[in-house]
């Protein structure tokens, strides 16, 4: 097996502490946003043996195995991150798979640069997500009832902002969530940020359930997406809980320390929270307009000890070792390549011992053995 050494990604939203902390290294004042494992292009991890992209290009099946490559072609279909959020991340959405191969293609056949400020899709895969907390975690996930949000921005007092609460009022439900997040992104600028001021002024001397959009609006003065925001359910994640984020759901990080796995992919359509692009007819066509109740994952145990977050998608499969002082061995040789990621203690995979937030890259087929005590994440694939 192969020890990984990986970027940490200097993300504005990054905290400047969390991911030092965890790797036990002094801080150095700059945002650490994300730490990533994998074999993404844009920030492949490095071996002895040379950067893991370049070793799944030489030899797919010897690194993959023949069922990953059968199912998934000749890459690692996921991306394994740290993710540490200081700030909020932009809210967002990511597409389904058919949107993906179509938007890519589109943009592709239109000569849109991949690095171009307004490119959408930058490759044809969809991104499904899961996110578990190592610390507090807190954000948004999916809409909520129309009539909630409708009272929770009633509440601001704001004139401005009432006709967004009598159509959330109407029915079917799914159109009036698509009619106020479209009067939203489409109002004009001037007005929103005079909206937005007042809400925010508003959130700040409301506190309790407002208090988060307030801190977003500190973040990002004027922008429609504080407002969008209120629209989403809250989510707060204790250590060991999961969010599991499918395509068409909008969503953002605010706050905490957590692993992250996703399909290899880097497509995402923000609608707000953001200065970069916000392609406004594409993100009325992904996203899935329909209240939803967010379900917090835990792990399945099995009786060898492996904690398993169930997820619907193949791509990936992302599960957990809390080992004990004097705990067996345990075998984890598979078929399907493996990221091995310690995140507490001492463990050892192999010969290789673990230090939190080191990690080790496991080959289809190679003999991998879990000892020591701490804990560690498993990234594979069901294939």
């Amino acid at each position: 097996m192969d020890r990984l050494v990986n970027t940490v990604r200097p993300y504005a939203w990054g905290s400047t502490t969390a991911i030092p902390e965890l790797l036990g290294i002094a801080p150095s004042g700059e945002p650490q946003a994300e730490m990533w494992m994998g074999a993404h292009p844009g920030a492949p991890s490095r071996t002895e043996r040379g950067s893991l992209n370049e070793l799944i290009d030489a030899d797919p099946v010897r690194e993959l195995g023949q069922r990953s490559v059968d199912k998934f072609g000749p890459r690692l279909p996921f991306l394994l991150k740290v993710l540490a959020a200081g700030a909020p991340l932009s809210l967002q959405v990511h597409p389904d798979l058919a949107q993906a191969r179509a938007g890519h293609a589109a943009e592709e056949a239109a000569g849109v640069p991949v690095d171009a400020p307004h490119r959408t899709y930058k490759d044809a895969n969809h991104k499904p997500e899961l996110i578990c907390a190592l610390t507090p975690f807190d954000g948004l996930c999916g809409f909520r009832a129309p009539a909630e949000a409708a009272d929770l921005i009633a509440a601001l007092g704001v004139n401005s902002l009432k006709p967004y609460v009598d159509l959330l009022h109407a029915h079917p439900e799914e159109a009036a969530l698509r009619e106020v997040l479209t009067a939203l992104l489409t109002a004009d600028p001037d007005e929103m940020a005079h909206t937005v001021a007042e809400a925010t002024a508003a959130a700040d001397r409301l506190g309790g359930a407002h208090a988060p959009y307030a801190s977003l609006a500190h973040h990002y003065p004027s922008d429609p997406g504080v407002i969008a925001a209120m629209l989403l359910n809250r989510v707060r994640l204790q250590p060991g809980e999961a969010l599991y984020l499918g395509a068409g759901v909008p969503h953002a990080y605010l706050d905490g320390l957590g692993v992250e796995i996703m399909a290899n992919s880097d497509n995402v359509l923000r609608c707000g929270l953001t200065p970069k692009h916000i392609d406004v007819p594409e993100l009325l066509r992904v996203v899935r307009f329909e209240p939803v109740d967010p379900t917090v994952l835990r792990p399945e145990a099995s009786p060898a000890g492996e904690e398993v977050y169930d997820t619907p998608i193949d791509e990936f499969r992302l599960s957990r070792f809390v080992r004990a002082e004097g705990a067996a061995p345990t075998d984890l040789t598979s078929p399907t390549p493996q990221i091995l990621l310690a995140v507490a203690g001492r463990p050892t995979a192999g010969e290789v011992a673990l230090a939190p937030g080191e990690s080790v890259f496991v080959p289809a087929g190679e003999r991998a053995e879990l000892s020591g005590t701490g804990t560690v994440f498993r990234a594979t694939v069901v294939a």
